[in-house]
């Protein structure tokens, strides 16, 4: 019997300590050490034919969740005390039908918007990341019954902007820094 005990004893051990490192919660910023405040001032917005609000709501949603997933990092809407900054141009917003009812008329409709963002480190003076081309696409139906017609351009900008922000948010904590420069 001591002779069975003894292999599952080592076998549970190897286990144990051989996959201690397969789970390691993120607990820091991919931020270098000495960025402890991040501003994000209202985005800019360039694409052809106005949208209500769509540089706001992309705006607002970045420092949302920065403030949700940030890991301590401060937010603020000016440069400021900042040490870093996330700069964000919406370069493009299409919004198109894609699909047609029996009548001829646009039923499913897709919107697209194309933005750029930058993350500059402020005390270095150094760009941290840098995509010009940042896509999100989305679609939303309208009702065939006129009563109950809702516009859900509106709600779908929300759900991008969320997108967007996550998408930023996730490089930002997670991304930046996994790349260790040379001499450190």
């Amino acid at each position: 019997m001591k002779l069975i005990k003894v292999p599952l004893f080592i076998c549970f051990l190897l286990l144990v300590f051989g996959f201690r490192d397969c789970y390691k919660p993120v607990t820091k910023s991919g931020l270098p050490k000495h960025i402890k405040t991040v501003a994000v001032p209202a985005f800019q917005f360039e694409a052809r034919g106005a949208r209500y609000r769509v540089e706001s709501r992309f705006t607002e949603a970045v420092m949302r969740e920065m403030i949700k997933r940030g890991r301590g990092l401060k937010v603020r809407g000016t440069l400021d005390g900042a040490d870093a900054v996330v700069e964000g141009t919406i370069r493009d917003f299409i919004f198109s039908g894609v699909l047609l009812d029996r009548e001829g008329r646009a039923r499913v409709y897709e919107v697209k918007i194309t933005s750029a963002v930058t993350i500059r480190d402020l005390k270095k003076n150094k760009i941290l990341y840098d995509n010009q081309n940042f896509i999100f696409r989305d679609s939303f139906e309208f009702s065939q019954d006129p009563r109950s017609f809702f516009n859900e351009e509106e709600p779908a900008v929300e759900r991008m902007a969320r997108a967007f922000a996550e998408s930023v948010v996730s490089t930002i904590t997670n991304g930046i820094g996994v790349r260790k420069e040379k001499g450190n």
